[in-house]
């Protein structure tokens, strides 16, 4: 048999909660992994680096050198750069022992190359500095001060167990000593790649630290939206006896002979009626979105005639004088026809409407797998502020307590269904506001259940 698969449009909070957990660590694991991927691009540097110095050395200044063992060293850095290269390719989650394993190798290959080179007496020695600050930005505090003892226990065993390269130390030749002139290079390497790579590892974190800004605030505004969504279905609740005694009361009066011999009152009582099963309709429209009496309610049916009747409806039940409604989709498709979209729906032209009393349009396409709905009027549109702030809970230009709920509930809800709204100023005057939807979060699923 056949049975309907669909989201669920306000429920699942802690689904929400699960969600924004899965959020905040694809957020760490992404600056891990930038981070990472910085420490084999300064390790690919560091590779050519010891090429050129020791090329230099050797054929230039014709520095004694054991070349076997250094290229050897050479050869297992670039081999495990390689590895860290496709281990680090694909997205992972990057750990702080991760992190610290990788310095820990970028220190052991170091200390090697320093001992086969003169140990301490070699003016490249201060690179170690780069390590412990590197450490100091990407790692936990533990691990930092693991980083400094393991650099320093290096540093005392080159002291101890290195052969001093043979440089003169001619200090009193200022600048033309070749000891001084490493050490300026030293100085000048270290300077530029802190400036460089420390920049770019505080953007990923400034990122990262934005992004989970961005989530604190996205959670605070989801929460509002549960506190609205209970004061709404007690309110609901409350609303139901009072508006089912007027809706017997209205009915009483019809059948007295003091309002049947009226035909102006009958048409007052009518009018009431009507309104009365408006206030209804939104009471029980609550109580379904909040999963209450809903049970398998939702109706199956196509976007194209969702969308049809949703905007008979509305311009029936509103003092709207002029609405367009233009339906550019060709291909009709089945969907779930679900309370809380429709309201969404209704939200973005009812404020519309406020605007705009005369005149308002709404166009509806599908591009590629997204439903686009555009909603436009001929009102005052935005101001700067409001659209700086759309979306934002009391956001709104009516004065009046509570103003700018609806566009913040529209905007909130089509996150969770995984689309957006988006609102501007027209050239010609007036507001525009596009929402998409992914049709996937709408689509009729059918599912074939055969028994045995």
């Amino acid at each position: 048999m056949a049975s309907v698969n669909h989201n669920q449009f306000t429920g699942g909070i802690g689904g929400a909660a699960r969600a924004a957990a899965a959020i905040v660590s694809k957020i760490t694991h992404a600056a891990g992994h930038k981070n990472m991927q910085q420490l084999i691009q300064l390790r690919w540097l560091a590779v050519f680096g010891q090429i050129v110095t020791i090329s230099v050395a050797t054929l230039v200044f014709d520095v004694h050198l054991p070349l076997p063992a250094m290229l050897s060293v050479l050869v297992c850095l670039i081999a495990f750069n390689i590895a860290s290269t496709l281990r680090w390719q694909e997205y992972l989650a990057v750990s702080n022992a991760e992190l610290l394993l990788a310095l820990l190798v970028d220190v052991a290959s170091l200390t090697a190359q320093l001992y086969l080179s003169g140990g301490t007496t070699n003016p490249f020695v201060f690179l170690y500095l780069l390590q412990v600050i590197l450490g100091a930005v990407l790692l936990d505090k533990w691990a930092t001060w693991l980083i400094v003892a393991v650099t320093a226990a290096c540093l005392a065993g080159l002291a101890a167990f290195s052969t001093p390269l043979m440089l003169p130390l001619d200090h009193g030749r200022g600048i033309a000593s070749l000891y001084v002139q490493g050490m300026l290079l030293c100085f000048l390497l270290d300077a530029a790649l802190l400036v460089v790579f420390t920049s770019r590892i505080m953007q990923n974190l400034h990122a990262s630290a934005g992004k989970l800004a961005d989530l604190r605030q996205r959670a605070a505004e989801e929460e509002h939206i549960v506190r609205m969504g209970l004061l709404a279905s007690g309110a609901a609740h409350e609303l139901g006896t009072p508006l089912a005694t007027l809706a017997v009361i209205l009915g009483d009066w019809r059948r007295m002979p003091e309002f049947t011999r009226n035909p102006d009152l009958l048409e007052e009582i009518a009018l009431m009626q009507t309104q009365l099963q408006r206030c209804k309709s939104i009471v029980s429209g609550i109580l379904l979105s909040a999963g209450e009496t809903r049970g398998e309610s939702s109706e199956r049916t196509t976007i194209n005639t969702f969308l049809s009747e949703l905007a008979e409806e509305w311009r029936a039940s509103r003092p709207v004088k002029s609405f367009e409604f233009d339906n550019h989709i060709e291909h009709d498709i089945g969907v779930v026809s679900d309370s809380t979209l429709k309201q969404m729906i209704c939200n973005v032209l009812d404020n519309a409407l406020e605007a705009s009393p005369d005149w308002l349009r709404m166009q509806a396409r599908v591009n590629g797998e997204m439903l686009e709905l555009q909603v436009t009027d001929a009102g005052p549109g935005f101001a700067p502020a409001m659209l700086a702030q759309f979306g934002k809970p009391y956001q709104s230009s009516k004065g009046r307590p509570g103003g700018g709920l609806g566009l913040f509930l529209v905007v909130n809800v089509a996150r969770m269904l995984g689309g957006a709204v988006t609102a501007g100023n027209r050239a010609e005057g007036g507001a525009s506001v596009h929402l998409t939807l992914p049709l996937s979060a709408i689509a009729l699923v059918e599912e074939n259940n055969n028994d045995n």
